[in-house]
């Protein structure tokens, strides 16, 4: 079994901190008002989440795209560009919407990740980071809708 890359591993966990913060902040009032007071609203609650929510999955889009151009056909280009158009048309509608909408595509892009990777187009230790990083997202996701 190939390890996941040190290097990816530990972005990849720290790209996880935004959606943790998201969580926080929603928990934790005086989090909340410190970060309100020091960085602004769009660092506080929702905002924060589904932005970023918003940016990794058309960010997830473009590394799908690099394994769609070893694949070399349409339906691979077709199928990377689906988390950012997801994205783009339908996050948004208020905070619960928009983080469904979030959740949702966060789900299709695992889905998304497995094809690619079965398709031999994703590295070998592909499915095990993006198993746990997507576990992590929709978790905090789906703790921040009911929090």
């Amino acid at each position: 079994m190939t390890p996941i890359p040190r290097a990816a591993l530990l972005l990849g966990l720290a790209g996880l901190l935004p959606f943790g913060w998201n969580l926080g902040t929603l928990l934790s009032p005086a989090l909340a008002q410190t970060a309100l007071d020091w960085l602004g609203p769009r660092f506080v609650g929702p905002y924060v989440g589904l932005a970023y929510g918003t940016v990794i999955l058309s960010f997830m889009a473009g590394v799908l795209w690099g394994f769609a151009v070893r694949g070399r056909s349409w339906v691979y280009y077709a199928l990377s560009v689906t988390p950012a158009l997801w994205a783009f048309f339908f996050v948004g509608g208020g905070p619960e919407q928009a983080t469904l909408w979030l959740i949702s595509g966060f789900a299709g892009l695992l889905a998304l990740d497995w094809v690619f990777w079965q398709a031999g187009l994703a590295p070998a230790w592909w499915m095990r980071l993006r198993l746990i990083l997507s576990a992590v997202v929709l978790a905090s996701l789906a703790l921040a809708l009911y929090a």
